[in-house]
């Protein structure tokens, strides 16, 4: 390594930016930060943007450190050997360091007519064409929401909270993360808004039509505007470079974050694959790992030992319209407990939580290091019981394959 090293970042997300600005911790390291577009994706804000609430972006000037060069395009390929990245111009970037954050958007939907009649919401093209379709649909028309997790329910409220004519359709329980308690304060919720949530056996849907979406049970369901929340899905982006993946394609690594095919080439956020057993796809997991994918690059340049992952706090934080929400309360293994805050107040920490992520990106910029929640105390034994456990499956669902 001759000269200062150069690290790069793919993918400005929450993530990329928190490992960007990290790096900024030793004066000798350049950081360039690589994203398709000129602003951060305040992603947790995208159902308030379908909403009308928010326009879900933040000025990277606002949360970028000074000291972090923004390259505005799109890596089409990393080159391990050459230790270089491709981007659609056809410009080359060589680098010493990789930390690929190429977040996660929507998944490739299985279910007929759903890629042409349902509008996905995971990126801000996608929110701010429902956006459109719905400005252009009179406010009595029946709109569907499939899927019952964050996104969905999220939606769902916001809609309704407008004076709109919201189904969910859960294809299975309301909110699968949630603790029965907490399942039923979204519920009551839901209902005094004027939700219709269809859950239970057979209410997966199997087919979408331009103004309706049919469900295994066989019921048909009227749908002006049907809204697809299904699954996450993550660019293929290192698996078409020869990196190894998982069967989702997140970028396979150690406990350090590492790549296992290359000590270069790290990975954070929900493209990350941490020895198989990703965390769950979250901003709550996602900041973190991109200051861990940092902290091993800089142990690196340091000729130290990196951490291994951990991670002790766990929760789900979900907004129910713009005056009420809920704050489930996990443990460590990341199930959820007994415990929920709701209603006013949990609309008020789920704001706090939403204005608290840019502040987080903030005060890293300016203060680089500074960020700790991934140094929590706790979480590793956790994490090692989590791998022995897949460990041990491992061999077994290979012989039940056999």
């Amino acid at each position: 390594m001759t000269g200062n090293p150069h690290v790069v970042v793919i993918g400005g997300g929450y993530a990329g930016v928190m490992a960007a600005n990290r790096l900024t911790l030793r004066d000798d390291v350049t950081v360039t930060l690589i994203n398709p577009r000129p602003h951060l994706v305040h992603r947790v804000r995208l159902h308030q943007l379908v909403g009308g609430s928010d326009d879900a972006v933040v000025a990277y000037q606002d949360v970028l450190a000074e000291r972090v060069r923004l390259v505005v395009g799109t890596v089409t390929r990393i080159d391990v050997a050459q230790r270089s990245v491709t981007l659609a111009a056809n410009a080359t970037l060589g680098y010493d360091y990789l930390i690929y954050a190429v977040g996660s958007g929507s998944a490739e939907p299985s279910v007929p007519g759903a890629a042409e009649f349902a509008y996905p919401i995971a990126t801000l093209d996608e929110a701010q064409l429902l956006r459109a379709v719905l400005d252009a649909t009179p406010a009595t028309a029946a709109v569907t929401v499939v899927g019952a997790g964050p996104t969905g329910i999220e939606t769902a409220a916001e809609l309704a909270e407008q004076g709109r004519r919201v189904t969910l359709v859960c294809g299975g329980v309301l909110g699968p993360y949630l603790h029965t308690r907490g399942r039923r304060s979204v519920a009551k919720r839901l209902a005094k808004l004027g939700v219709t949530v269809i859950d239970g056996a057979g209410t997966k849907v199997t087919a979408v039509a331009r103004d309706a979406v049919r469900l295994a049970d066989g019921r048909e369901l009227p749908s002006e505007v049907t809204v697809w929340t299904v699954g996450f899905g993550v660019p293929d982006l290192a698996a078409r470079s020869g990196l190894s993946t998982d069967a989702m394609g997140r970028l396979l690594t150690d406990e350090t974050l590492t790549s296992v095919d290359d000590e270069r080439v790290l990975a954070a956020g929900d493209s990350a694959a941490p020895s198989g057993v990703p965390l769950r796809m979250s901003c709550l997991n996602a900041t973190p790992l991109g200051a861990r994918a940092a902290d091993t690059v800089l142990s690196r340049l340091a000729g130290e030992q990196p951490e291994n992952l951990h991670q002790s706090m766990y929760a789900q934080c979900i907004s129910l319209g713009r005056r009420a929400g809920i704050y489930q309360f996990a443990n460590r293994s990341d199930v959820a407990v007994w415990l929920h805050i709701d209603d006013g107040l949990g609309a008020r920490i789920k704001e706090l939580v939403c204005k608290g992520i840019p502040k987080h990106l903030a005060g890293e910029a300016r203060k680089p290091g500074s960020f700790s929640l991934h140094r929590m105390p706790g979480g590793v034994a956790k994490r090692r019981r989590l791998l022995r456990a897949h460990r041990a499956e491992a061999p077994a669902a290979a012989d039940r394959a056999a």
